[in-house]
């Protein structure tokens, strides 16, 4: 029995000082998470302005579809060389502005002159041939009124006289032509704008088409644009848009002016016409992208930046009881609310819910928040 107590007394001892650091361990673990908490719920709420909420709402929702291009003049000429000669002087350079009618050029005409002059001396050679065939005529009638000669010698004079009619002729239509090469040497603006491009330098010499001066009118400027057949299908002439073109800070508005009747091969694309709005930083070859508004549809919509997407699902994070629940939406067909783009949300959020926009950053699940200013009152109803 001895033996047994000897054992027993230093296990009791053990037992008691194992139970007493248990309960000193545990006491402090409930110290430290009471002090966490504490600090927990002293940590400030994030204070949210105005622009960083926004309310889901029923509105018209404007369809749109995205285009893009480079813009072009509606009203475009190159002037072109109708006849082979040198370039004899040019007076226009890029940028330099024109009227129609406007002499810009001039072609050495010293070939065209001589050409001209061999033209009319055949005609002279033609109508002194002429006059002799109808002299001879006029003689043989009288002749052959008198029974001088036989009719037969009539129709011979006839024929003579017809012949050399018709080289007449000819020979005046090789001096119009003539005449008109002459006149073609003198490069003429079709249209009134600006020079765009001078391919020409003078002194040299061209053979004809050559392209010398390319002439834009900047009047009328329109954007072309291919959109896919499933788009066009939704598109009418009349139809407003809004362009951003580049080295612009401002949006430039626009209207849908032409549709392609035909599919491009190949891509099987249609090509659109869209007439800008007349602006003086506007300039041919300028790359442009915007939207077409198509049709409107009532949705519940929020902000396209409201969105979140680093997640597998979109989703929102809406404002409950002053903190942020994320709610996993469905969303829908894409549009535009007073230029913005909004997004249809077709499950997962309710008509009126507060939810925060893009401009609040990252914001965690279950943050508290302090709405500031007229959001405030819009959480209370």
């Amino acid at each position: 029995m001895r033996r047994h107590l000897r054992w027993l007394l230093p296990l009791l001892v053990l037992l008691l000082l194992a139970g007493l650091a248990t309960r000193t361990l545990l006491a402090r673990k409930a110290e430290r998470a009471a002090l966490l908490g504490g600090i927990a719920r002293e940590a400030p709420a994030l204070d949210l302005a105005p622009g960083d909420v926004v309310s889901a709402r029923v509105l018209p929702l404007a369809r749109t579809i995205e285009v893009s291009g480079g813009l072009k003049a509606v009203n475009s000429a190159v002037v072109k060389a109708k006849v082979a000669a040198e370039l004899k002087s040019l007076s226009v350079r890029e940028g330099d502005s024109v009227r129609p009618g406007q002499v810009i050029g001039q072609l050495d005409t010293t070939e065209l002159d001589w050409r001209l002059r061999q033209a009319e001396q055949n005609a002279s050679s033609a109508r002194a041939q002429l006059d002799i065939a109808r002299r001879a005529l006029e003689n043989n009638r009288a002749l052959v009124a008198q029974g001088f000669i036989s009719p037969t010698g009539l129709e011979t004079s006839v024929s003579n006289e017809a012949a050399a009619q018709a080289n007449h002729q000819a020979a005046m239509a090789a001096v119009e032509l003539a005449r008109k090469a002459r006149a073609d040497a003198t490069l003429v603006a079709p249209i009134g704008g600006q020079v765009a491009a001078r391919l020409v330098q003078p002194g040299e010499r061209v053979p004809v088409d050559a392209r010398i001066v390319e002439i834009v009118d900047l009047s009328r400027i329109e954007l072309e644009a291919s959109v896919a057949p499933e788009q066009a299908a939704v598109l009418q002439v009349g139809q407003a848009a809004t362009l951003q073109v580049d080295g612009l800070t401002v949006p430039v508005a626009a209207t849908v002016a032409r549709i392609n009747p035909s599919a491009q091969a190949g891509s099987r694309a249609i090509l659109v016409y869209l007439a800008l709005e007349r602006q003086p930083a506007l300039r041919q070859g300028l790359f442009a992208r915007g939207r077409i508004a198509t049709t409107q549809q009532p949705a519940l919509a929020v902000p396209l930046a409201a969105v979140r997407t680093d997640l597998a699902q979109p989703y929102v994070l809406q404002i409950a009881d002053h903190r942020t629940v994320m709610r996993p939406v469905q969303l829908g067909a894409r549009g535009e609310v007073d230029g913005q783009p909004w997004v249809a949300v077709t499950g997962g959020l309710a008509e009126g819910a507060l939810v925060l926009g893009g401009s609040a950053g990252a914001v965690r699940d279950g943050t508290a928040v302090r709405l500031v200013g007229p959001a405030s009152a819009a959480s209370s109803r």
